[in-house]
């Protein structure tokens, strides 16, 4: 109790020494007027508030006098102490910020005054007497509605950022919750998906595995296409080779079927034997038989073609089967010659030298007059033959003579002893004729 008197005494002191002091507003540096509550407080009044305030204030913080909670209008005032900033300048009127946070509200906060305001106004007035709080500005009742305006809009911004952060919570809590949704519909999407992977992964090592599979089949086929083309190239050029071979053939069998058709129209008498004429001159294979005054020919070519003629005649007649009778035929070239079958054989040349004029020509026209009669003798055996051979000149073997039975009927001579050249040119002209035509019977009878 002696504390609390102490207490009471200093808060006398200090009611009578504020009693005497005016204070000034920090907004307008006007003069304020105290609370009538202020000047009325005796001292047993501030004694006892100083003790209901000591006693209160040894109670746990938040409680009333009633052991209640704080009632809203103290709350707001705490408020207003706590979050109060506003200063001036001396000088220009001006509320500034300051950083003290720290005002005294002095005049009414709400007309109705109430237990609760005292006590509060109390305890700051003791609060301030006792130097526990700090008196740095005092505010009139412009300057407090001023700032209570401000603190109104500061309440309302505290309002809304507390809405804010409240449904800044509700939608995070909504999004967390959604996003856990997604999370779960993710892991089991994600299970799934890990299933569908190792089900992919089976997959793809069977399919590795059909895929060597099928890369072996495929050298194996590769192997089996390629020596397939080695073998169709092998079998090709084989074809052809063959096909060549056989155009080779065709071409082969075609010339000998030419040939054999040129064979077959060709007479191979004619062929070896070819007479032909040059005007009054009888030629047989390039040789001329017979001379003119105007076309001169040596012995030696004349010889060789009574060559020519006497192997033609041996020919004719080994062809027919025909063998003569009294003479045989030698055919040596320019040297031919009859050999005699009688008796007493004999060499009748066939040929004559130049300039054994005399005995030369003797045995030279006996031996004409020979071939003439072995040339009878194949004409005979001849007509005997199913297709008899005609001769246009007849032969007269006695007299050595060939008869143009034609317009003319003269005979011409084939000695040449008491004969002239052209006669006797034209008479072996006639006797080439004659074997001509005997080449041409016997080519049809040897083609039959």
């Amino acid at each position: 109790m002696s504390s609390q008197r102490k207490l009471a005494n200093r808060v006398r002191a200090k009611a009578s020494t504020m009693s005497s002091m005016r204070f000034i507003c920090q907004g307008f540096w006007q003069p304020m007027k105290l609370d009538q509550f202020m000047g009325t407080l005796d001292p047993e009044t501030t004694q006892e508030s100083a003790a209901s305030t000591f006693t209160s204030a040894q109670q746990e913080p938040g409680e009333t006098l009633e052991h209640g909670p704080p009632a809203k209008a103290e709350t707001d005032s705490e408020k207003l102490q706590d979050g109060a900033s506003c200063s001036t300048h001396p000088g220009d009127g001006k509320v500034s910020r300051n950083s003290s946070n720290k005002f005294i509200l002095l005049g009414k906060l709400d007309s109705a005054r109430t237990l609760t305001n005292i006590q509060k106004t109390i305890r700051d007035i003791f609060d301030i007497l006792t130097g526990e709080k700090d008196m740095d500005h005092l505010l009139c009742e412009d300057c407090t509605d001023k700032f209570l305006e401000q603190v109104d809009i500061q309440l309302i911004i505290e309002s809304e950022n507390q809405s804010y952060k409240y449904w800044m919570g509700r939608i995070r809590e909504e999004e967390t919750k959604t996003l856990q949704e997604e999370l779960e519909d993710l892991e089991l999407e994600e299970a799934r998906l890990v299933q569908e992977l190792k089900e992919v992964e089976k997959n793809q090592e069977r399919i590795a595995e059909d895929l060597e599979a099928a890369w072996a089949e495929t050298k194996m086929l590769d192997q089996q296409d390629e020596q397939y083309w080695r073998d169709y190239s092998y079998l090709q050029w084989q074809q052809r080779e063959l096909q060549n071979e056989l155009k080779s053939m065709k071409n082969q069998l075609r010339h000998a079927q030419i040939q054999w058709g040129r064979l077959k129209k060709t007479s191979v008498f004619s062929a070896t034997f070819e007479i032909r004429h040059d005007g009054p001159v009888g030629i047989i294979n390039s040789f001329r038989l017979g001379c003119l005054p105007t076309t001169p020919v040596n012995w030696k070519e004349i010889n060789m073609a009574w060559g020519q003629t006497a192997l033609l005649l041996l020919t004719l007649s080994n062809k027919i089967g025909l063998e003569f009778q009294r003479y045989q035929l030698i055919p040596c070239g320019n040297r031919s010659y009859l050999k005699s079958l009688t008796d007493d054989p004999i060499e009748l040349p066939l040929f004559c030298i130049a300039g054994q004029k005399t005995c030369s020509h003797v045995k030279f026209d006996q031996t004409v007059m020979a071939f003439l009669d072995c040339m009878q003798q194949f004409k005979e055996e001849a007509e005997k033959a199913k297709w008899g051979l005609c001769l246009p000149y007849r032969i007269h073997v006695e007299s050595g003579l060939m008869e143009d039975s034609g317009s003319s009927g003269e005979f011409y001579s084939i000695k040449t002893h008491l004969n002239t050249e052209v006669q006797w040119t034209k008479t072996l002209k006639l006797m080439l004729i004659n074997f001509k035509c005997s080449l041409t019977w016997v080519s049809l009878r040897y083609q039959e």
